[in-house]
């Protein structure tokens, strides 16, 4: 007999042997119809893997996350078998689960388009059907390489040879479909209960450009189809809320060939990048921040001297100028640190806040560009504060401070993760040890929750990350927090002290929107286009009733303008119903609809945008809300 523990503390023997499965029975019969994999010691298996010794057990079920991943794994195997049964010559390559659902990339002699999924998720609907049972093998390393050969799979030969000698080989079957596999995996076909098989793309294989570019096809799996379905309305919002696409209709940028992944800014795009920037420096003026601006080329020396070099030149252009080498700057800092430098502080003088909104470059790959989202060169909203050790956590703080405030005006809900030393560190394990506890103290004094996500630090300090919620609920990282001890000694940074001594000053890292383009492109998904009256590129649009009454129109329009409100009227040759039609398309907050009435009246006919009801106001009570409503930046 074998001891298993449960997480609820409670212990009970089994024989040895004992399958997973059935202890997940033994506890009751709706469990075991629930369960999808168990995790022993921390480790998952499948449901058919045999007990041999005491344990840590605990039953993973299918409508839990590590259960939807167990799911998501298997469905993306039946995709597979579907795939050989249609195309008998396709090539496996590799098959994971990723953040929403699973891919499978495949080479095909035939190219998939989105009419040749259907095909693929009726042959998986028999498959299902067909209830097979999914065994898992464990094979020698000649055996694998045996197996893959005559069943003709290069890319499966591929990853076994880079496999280590001596670890474990495992193959999932089912049916007459064979895959390697870690697993674990659900018991049988009949398990899957709703999936969906959602694009096709191109990927190359291992993710390398220099090899064979193989067909990639994505889908997602739910416990229920009402997870499905819900998840399948989640999509179609998404869509609709597209940065892209809105974008484009609502002309705010563009991207061309000339530059691919730098954006242009159109005019309506620029404005609303203007208020961005201008609401910024309002609460960095109230924070005593400077600004600065440093270059976007300098030497690469001093790109090895930051440590950027070493830790970020694969993603960094350059160029050469009087045969010296040069770097397009992909961060503000080391800037920042050769402007403090420029001067002799004490330490009265700190702390020193410096602001930049800095354009900056970095290399992506083509294949990960996302329109604003993933770009090549963006505006980080960098500041830098040079402060003393004693006045690490109060001036964090307020950093704190200053992204709710901001975040808020969005109505944007955040949550923070500590991100602590990665492997590929500088600096004595002293200096990591006192920034760490330096921004945990921070963090428990302010008393939020936070996650401790464990060696994702930069390679220069730990940092503290900001997570947004978007209107989809969607998670972006945006605004960072970084302690860095580093780059003070790097660049030999110093101030004097109460005793006339050279001191190192510790250095604060802070963004808030983090990129600006980035955040654009997040708030014209989160408002789906429709901005809050003082970022919208045109706040009101005046329809005249006919020709007749333009001259009152362009009179009321000299008026709003007079007052900085961002105006325009609809002079065009049109019937009124399209040019209605045509200011909700442009999603502008407010249209001024105005005819013989109000002109006599001189009052306007209010429409917001949302709304189907217009109600009438007088000029100056109209004027004094929008102002009221601007001021106050509220949606």
């Amino acid at each position: 007999m074998i001891n298993i523990r449960f997480p609820d503390g409670k212990q009970k023997e089994y024989p040895k042997g004992t399958t997973v499965g059935s202890v997940a029975a033994s506890v009751s019969s709706s469990l075991r119809k629930k369960a999808a994999a168990g995790k022993l010691d921390k480790q998952l298996v499948d449901l058919s893997f045999q007990l041999n010794e005491g344990a840590e057990l605990s039953i993973i079920t299918l409508d839990s996350e590590e259960g939807l991943q167990v799911m998501r794994h298997t469905s993306a195997h039946i995709m597979a078998q579907a795939v050989k049964r249609l195309q008998g010559t396709a090539e496996l390559g590799m098959g994971p689960v990723n953040e929403d659902g699973f891919y499978y990339d495949f080479k095909l002699a035939h190219p998939l388009s989105l009419e040749s999924l259907q095909a693929i998720e009726n042959e998986m609907e028999k498959i299902i059907n067909e209830n097979l049972e999914i065994k898992r093998i464990e094979v020698s390393y000649e055996e694998a390489v045996k197996l893959f050969q005559n069943r003709g799979e290069s890319f499966k030969l591929d990853i076994v040879k880079n496999i280590p000698n001596g670890e474990k080989l495992t193959l999932y079957q089912q049916g007459e479909f064979i895959d390697l596999c870690r697993g674990p995996h659900l018991p049988a076909t009949s398990y899957i209960k709703a999936f969906k098989l959602t694009r096709v793309s191109g990927a190359y294989w291992r993710g390398d450009k220099r090899n064979e570019v193989l067909q990639r096809i994505y889908g997602v799996a739910f416990s229920s189809k009402k997870n499905l379905q819900n998840h399948v309305n989640f999509m179609e919002e998404a869509a609709k809320r597209d940065h892209r696409k809105l974008g484009k209709q609502l002309e705010l940028f563009m991207f061309s060939e000339e530059a691919p992944g730098m954006p242009f800014y159109l005019p309506k795009g620029q404005i609303i990048r203007n208020e961005l920037e201008k609401f910024s420096r309002e609460l960095q003026g109230e924070g005593h921040y400077d600004e600065v601006r440093t270059p976007s080329l300098m030497n690469q020396r001093l790109w090895e001297q930051s440590g950027h070099w070493d830790h970020y030149h694969e993603n960094m252009y350059f160029t050469e100028v009087d045969d010296t080498k040069f770097a397009m700057k992909p961060m503000n800092c080391p800037g920042h640190m050769l402007i403090f430098k420029n001067n002799r502080y004490s330490y009265r003088d700190l702390p020193i806040r410096m602001a930049e909104f800095g354009q900056v470059h970095r290399h992506e790959y083509s294949g990960a560009l996302n329109g604003m989202l993933r770009v090549r060169t963006f505006c980080q909203d960098d500041a830098h504060l040079f402060v003393r050790q004693d006045q690490i956590e109060g001036e964090i703080k307020q950093v704190f401070q200053l992204i709710d405030e901001v975040y808020r005006t969005f109505g944007f809900e955040y949550s923070v993760e500590l991100s602590t030393r990665p492997e590929d560190s500088l600096g004595e394990d002293s200096l990591w040890e006192a920034s760490e506890a330096a921004l945990k103290n921070v963090l428990d004094h302010i008393g939020l929750p936070y996650q401790l996500n464990e060696g994702d630090g930069a390679f220069y300090g730990p940092k503290i990350d900001f997570h947004i919620k978007d209107a989809l609920n969607r998670s972006h990282q945006c605004a960072t927090i970084q302690l860095d001890f580093q780059m003070p000694e790097k660049f030999d940074l110093t101030y004097i002290d109460e005793q006339n001594d050279k001191v190192r000053p510790v250095v604060i890292h802070r963004a808030i929107y983090g990129s600006i383009d980035r955040f654009f492109g997040i708030l014209i998904e989160h408002y789906a286009g429709a901005f809050p009256l003082w970022l919208a590129p045109v706040q009101v649009q005046i329809i005249p009733v006919s020709t007749v009454h333009i001259p009152y129109c362009q009179k009321l329009q000299k008026q709003l303008k007079s007052f900085g409100i961002r105006v325009k009227t609809d002079e065009r040759n049109e019937k009124l119903g399209y040019k209605i039609r045509a200011a909700q398309m442009e999603k502008i907050p407010y249209m001024l609809v105005l005819g013989d009435k109000e002109e006599q009246e001189n009052e306007v006919n209010v429409r917001k945008y949302g709304e189907q009801t217009n109600k009438s106001n007088s000029i100056e009570a109209f004027i004094h809300k929008l102002l009221l409503q601007i001021k106050s930046r509220s949606n």
